[in-house]
């Protein structure tokens, strides 16, 4: 009789083991074998296709934990990492432009490419990452930062403001689940305790598929610059979001200010903002096509990398605090 293997005690010991481990699996069966995903029925819809539902679950869940009390903490973390986030993204791209030439290139990557995947963060991963390294708030924080969701911050940076614009419903489409968790917490404390465990349930289920998404192939094809790409994106908008919770968030209202590194992510959608660009400004039409590809780049590098940076700087926080 076989004994019995301690599969997730293993993986909680791997930095964001409990969604990158998931993540990683999803990402090698959709570059080598997406077939497998893809024979319908239960298999399609939780494996591949199962993303965003399971999100939602989490959502739900973890908004049942917010009470009316610290709503408003939720709202002011999301303003500063978002604002970081977009902020610092497009401030590269923009001086880069500034510096050597709007559709000139530095390491290969254009304003464009520069600004798509930085100013653009996976709310996927902020969530799974905001469930495991801070709190209630944290988590609800991600109903502000899906507003960088799409190409409008980077159109609004190269100067078409007027031509760009983000639906008002796919804001509310955001906040709803966790609205909806609120207010069955609030009502209800049983309620609330009954939901407390989806927070981290839902975890390696909605991981894997997004895992699922990607397409490890994409690094090389994009080479060196998307590498690069997706570096500056994880290494500056990863510790520009970290010090901007760290200073700008009340100690009293955080877990960890790890979380704050959360924000390093090129969001999937991100590849799509070349083309979006290019398509409002035909002079960017030339260059759309290897921004994309770069862009990709950065999705998959970052959705690797950001787990290990925000668990990094969490074990990092954590032993200076028993040092002191």
């Amino acid at each position: 009789m076989l004994g019995k293997i301690p599969i997730l005690k293993t993986i909680q010991k791997l930095p964001g083991g409990l969604m990158v481990v998931f993540l990683l699996l999803g990402a090698i069966v959709n570059t080598f074998a997406p077939e497998v995903l893809q024979i319908g029925s239960f298999t399609t819809a939780l494996f591949k296709n199962g993303a965003l539902p399971l999100i939602a679950v989490l959502l739900v869940c973890s908004g049942a934990q917010i009470t009316l009390k610290t709503a408003g903490i939720a709202m002011w973390k999301g303003v500063v990492l978002n604002t970081a986030k977009v902020v610092l993204g497009c401030l590269l791209g923009v001086m880069v432009g500034k510096l050597i030439g709007p559709r000139a290139a530095i390491f290969g990557l254009t304003p464009l490419a520069l600004m798509a995947a930085m100013a653009n963060s996976n709310g996927g991963l902020y969530t799974a990452l905001a469930s495991k390294y801070g709190d209630e708030t944290d988590i609800a924080a991600v109903a502000i930062i899906s507003s960088n969701d799409g190409p409008f911050f980077t159109m609004l940076a190269m100067g078409m403001t007027g031509l760009a614009n983000i639906p008002w419903i796919a804001l509310v489409a955001v906040i709803v689940p966790i609205v909806v968790g609120m207010i069955l917490g609030n009502l209800d404390d049983d309620m609330r305790k009954f939901l407390a465990p989806g927070v981290m349930l839902s975890i390696p289920f909605f991981s894997f598929p997004l895992g699922a998404s990607l397409n490890l192939i994409d690094i090389v094809k994009a080479g060196l610059p998307g590498v690069v790409l997706g570096l500056l994106t994880l290494i500056v908008t990863g510790f520009g979001g970290y010090f901007a919770y760290k200073y700008l968030v009340p100690k009293h209202a955080k877990r960890s200010n790890a979380i704050g590194a959360g924000i390093a992510t090129s969001a999937g959608n991100s590849a799509a903002t070349p083309a979006a660009v290019a398509a409002i400004d035909p002079s960017w039409a030339p260059f759309a096509a290897v921004a994309t590809v770069q862009v990709g780049a950065s999705v998959v590098i970052t959705a690797i990398l950001c787990p290990l940076l925000v668990d990094f700087l969490y074990r990092w926080e954590q032993a200076r605090s028993k040092k002191r």
